[in-house]
Order: structure tokens, then C-alpha cells, then sequence
């Protein structure tokens, strides 16, 4: 009989150790085989923690292709669906199919600077800035088109998954999760006579990517070597230096995650985001 793989990821991390154990065997009485800390083979992994363990299980396994469920530890918890409570109604809703799938378009693109190409992969967004205190010079391409010659502090380009994220504490819009689409939402634009940057974000839809070339005029640091860029990817920083292009579009790589019978994304909306 082929066993039925359940991976359960938890950091072991004191109330989330102890929830995985119990739930591991809750699975097991349901006939699961249930597997600790990988998720070769997995038909479903559950990610036990906040949003912050759910993104990072993600980068660490490299987006692999089975749906995930979260359980809630933390405090937002905007991806991680079930309370500590709903173990036993999860675990027969799973076993008899009463869920449906919903799937997040991740964010991909690449970034091309003096030691080479990286490549980006998340799931939120990217963040694009400079990586000190001063201010950002970059111009701006979407598609062929030169849209601005930005100066602020940086740049963020956001998922729907991510609209309610970083994008939104900059003021971005909200977007539900079953438009396929980028936003592009300035970080501390400047817009006065000397510099003009947009103000507001920008919608962008699949197969048009973004391109950012940093000014080579305010390349230099002062002491005759270049500056760095920093780029984050989903709160993950790494630097460049000598950076020439760093390109971001919609990945056609997603994300797929369980979704239960009282699950609507605006109700989930208003009840974390504005339910006091």
C-alpha cells in the first residue's frame, strides 16, 4: 500500500514543537505517514508558525510543488489559515477531501552585476534599494519603455500574495489574490523640481517585466569604488555591487495552498488587517 506522506515543518520552536508532535499523531490514527522536517515524497506540507516560518519554508526547499497548509503561531498569521484548535476538524476535512486549492503566482527575475547573474525567487515581493542611507537613483523600465527616472529610497515590487505586506504598509493596494498581476510601489519617492518620481504604485500585468538600471552618475560612493544595491527578497537582503540590470516579472512558478470551507480573502482581510 503506498504510504501517504504528510510533512509537518516547525522549527522547534517551544508551543510549535509541541503542536507538531501532537499533530503527527492525530495523523498517524488517520492512516498518514507523517515525516518531520523534509518534504520529498510529500503529498501535503504543513507549516506550523507564523508568516515568517511559512516564507522561509518556501525558500529553503526551494518552492516544491505540494499544496501547504499553515497553523498559526505567530501573530499576523495571514497565510497560515488553521488555529491550534482546528486540529482535529483539519485532519478530517484533509482525509476526506473537504478543502479546495488556491494558488499564488510567486514573483521571479535576475539581477546582473560585476560577479555575475543571480536569480530571484519569491513568493511576496522585492525589494530594490540602496544599501545605505542615501538615496536611490534608478531608471525605470517597464517592458521597452524608460517610465522614470526614480530618486527615493527604493522600490518595491509586490505579488498580489504580497499586496497585503510590505506593499501595503507603503500605502499599495490590496489586491485579490485571483488577479494575476505585479505592483510597483515607490519607497520615500522624491518629487520636487530638481527630481520627479511617481508617487503612487503601478499595476502591471504577466509577461511585462520591470527593469531597473541604477543611474551610473551616482554610482561611485565617493571613494572610487562603486555602490552596492541591496535587494530583498521576501525580508531575505543580499548586495551587489556594480550591479547593471536587475529585471522582475510574474513567475509562471506558484505557490498552492489549502483553503477550507469558511475560508474568503476578503473576510480574512478585514479581520487581520482591521478587526481590532
Amino acid at each position: 500500500m503506498h504510504e501517504r506522506i504528510i510533512s509537518i515543518i516547525d522549527y522547534g520552536r517551544g508551543e510549535s514543537e509541541l503542536i507538531a508532535a501532537a499533530l503527527a499523531e492525530k495523523l498517524r490514527a488517520a492512516d498518514f505517514c507523517p515525516v518531520r522536517d523534509e518534504v520529498a515524497g510529500a503529498e501535503l506540507i504543513i507549516v506550523i508558525g507564523g508568516d515568517g516560518s511559512f516564507l522561509r519554508t518556501l525558500q529553503r526547499f526551494d518552492y516544491p510543488d505540494a499544496p501547504f497548509v499553515g497553523v498559526n503561531t505567530g501573530h499576523l498569521g495571514f497565510f497560515q489559515e488553521l488555529d491550534v484548535n482546528d486540529m482535529d476538524g483539519f485532519v478530517e476535512c484533509y482525509l476526506h477531501g473537504r478543502f479546495r486549492q488556491q494558488c499564488y503566482r510567486t514573483v521571479c527575475g535576475s539581477v546582473e552585476y560585476a560577479g555575475g547573474v543571480s536569480t530571484l525567487q519569491g513568493l511576496n515581493e522585492i525589494l530594490v534599494k540602496s544599501s545605505d542611507s542615501r538615496l536611490a537613483h534608478f531608471d525605470i523600465y517597464i517592458g521597452e519603455s524608460l517610465v522614470e527616472k526614480f530618486h527615493g529610497d527604493g522600490v518595491v515590487i509586490s505579488t498580489p500574495a504580497g499586496s497585503t505586506a510590505y506593499n501595503y504598509a507603503l500605502g499599495g493596494s490590496i489586491v485579490d489574490p485571483r488577479l494575476d498581476l505585479l505592483q510597483l510601489t515607490p519607497l520615500a519617492p522624491v518629487n520636487t523640481t530638481a527630481y520627479r518620481s511617481f508617487t503612487s504604485g503601478i499595476a502591471l500585468p504577466p509577461g511585462l517585466p520591470v527593469r531597473i538600471f541604477p543611474d551610473p552618475d551616482s554610482a561611485d560612493d565617493g571613494n572610487g569604488a562603486g555602490r552596492e544595491t541591496l535587494v530583498a527578497i521576501d525580508g531575505n537582503e543580499s548586495r551587489f555591487a556594480g550591479v547593471q540590470c536587475i529585471e522582475v516579472g510574474l513567475s509562471e512558478r506558484s505557490v498552492t495552498l489549502l483553503r477550507f470551507k469558511n475560508y474568503e480573502f476578503w473576510n480574512t482581510v478585514k479581520r487581520k488587517l482591521l478587526t481590532p
